[in-house]
């Protein structure tokens, strides 16, 4: 026949005994046993009372040195059986009668090895045998105060260590599910930490491509013109490179922005007046122009930075690829949302032709619940519409 399955805790080790509960019963019996012997009271046998109790020392020691993380079933059975053998020797040599609260470990022992039904078994076959040692010794007994008050007493004593057998491996069980959750909130955190800095690395690539690839584009732009025009105009060339030495510097300015936004909490950012600079900075060809209206002012920093980098984004585009002539940006900012649209007069692009910059750019927009739509065409020229709801501050 095969044994029952061993008490487990959530994480599968067995339930282990309240170290204490035992020895402090040895104690209390071992000094009864040595008053009542001191005394004269009752019969008590010192030889079997003191060896029995040294054995029940000695076998808790080896059993929590055997099995510290708890015993399995069949030596747990064992050992109970043993020590049950223990008490009835510890029990028939001490004359003052208090060896039976002994008995009250074979219920304790057995919720950790079996659980709670096999523990109350036990608890009622251990109050089976005192009746009947006591009916078989003293067949008047329960006529007399006295011995119905043992009964009694130790009728409690079993309720109360079922009880703090349960309330022990319960204990256990609250303790085995927080080191649980304390071991998969640190798996969270590590992977927390890695998400979040996975984004990070997303952002600061987003702005390297978005900021500092626009410039870069505005300068190589610019000295390409210087070039043409050195021999030609001297003066558009002069212009077109203090244009570029610009170009230079606000580039210089969005890497230690974005050097900033890693260590302090970022500057008020205002995306009208943004818009216009960028404007008034992309040179001649193509014209960029700027209309907005509506308040900016009630949509977070991450919004207008993205929609930002929409616009920059696609002057870019329209600068480096379209051949465009002209390029307008418009900013729209309603109760519900804030909406900016970014048209030029190029050749357009096929479907499908989106590059780096506008999967960055779409990346950018969903982390703050927008959206981008590209209208283009071969011939068309392109209208790149960017959206960002409202949301209110929680």
């Amino acid at each position: 026949m095969p044994l029952p399955s061993p008490l487990r805790l959530p994480d599968g080790l067995p339930a282990t005994p309240v170290p204490w509960v035992s020895p402090a019963l040895y104690a209390v019996v071992a000094i009864a046993g040595g008053y009542a012997g001191l005394r004269g009271l009752g019969e008590t046998q010192p030889l079997p009372f003191i060896a029995g109790l040294a054995a029940l020392v000695a076998l808790d020691w080896a059993e929590r040195r055997r099995w510290p993380a708890g015993t399995p079933v069949a030596p747990g059975l064992v050992l109970l059986a043993v020590r049950a053998g223990l008490f009835l020797i510890v029990a028939g040599a001490d004359g003052s009668g208090l060896s039976r609260v002994l008995f009250l470990l074979l219920p304790f022992g057995i919720y950790f090895v079996l659980g709670p039904v096999a523990s109350a078994t036990a608890a009622v076959l251990c109050l089976g045998g005192l009746v009947a040692a006591f009916q078989t010794a003293a067949p008047g007994w329960h006529e007399r105060v006295e011995a119905v008050a043992d009964v009694l007493m130790f009728t409690v004593g079993l309720v109360l260590a079922v009880a703090m057998a349960s309330v022990a491996v319960e204990e256990q069980r609250q303790r085995s599910r927080l080191e649980a959750s304390h071991a998969r909130l640190r798996v969270y955190a590590d992977q927390v930490a890695e998400l979040s800095a996975a984004a990070e690395r997303g952002r600061l690539a987003r702005d390297i491509h978005d900021g500092l690839g626009h410039h870069l584009t505005a300068i190589s732009v610019l000295l390409e013109k210087a070039e043409a025009f050195r021999e030609r105009d001297g003066n558009i060339a002069v212009a077109a490179i203090a244009d570029a030495r610009h170009s230079a510097r606000l580039a210089l300015e969005e890497v230690r922005a974005s050097v900033r936004t890693i260590r302090i909490d970022a500057e008020p950012f205002h995306l009208a007046a943004a818009l216009k600079e960028l404007a008034r900075r992309s040179g001649e060809r193509p014209v960029v122009v700027f209309d907005g209206e509506g308040d900016e002012r009630r949509f977070d920093r991450e919004a207008l930075t993205a929609l930002y980098r929409a616009a920059q984004e696609g002057v870019t585009n329209a600068r480096r690829h379209s051949g465009a002539s002209k390029v307008e940006i418009l900013l729209r900012c309603d109760d519900d949302r804030a909406q900016l649209t970014v048209t030029d007069d190029g050749r357009g692009f096929a479907d499908g032709a989106e590059g780096l910059g506008l999967t960055g750019m779409r990346e950018r927009l969903d982390l703050v619940g927008g959206a981008v739509v590209v209208d283009t065409g071969r011939g068309a020229g392109t209208q790149l519409t960017a959206t960002v709801p409202f949301r209110a501050l929680s």
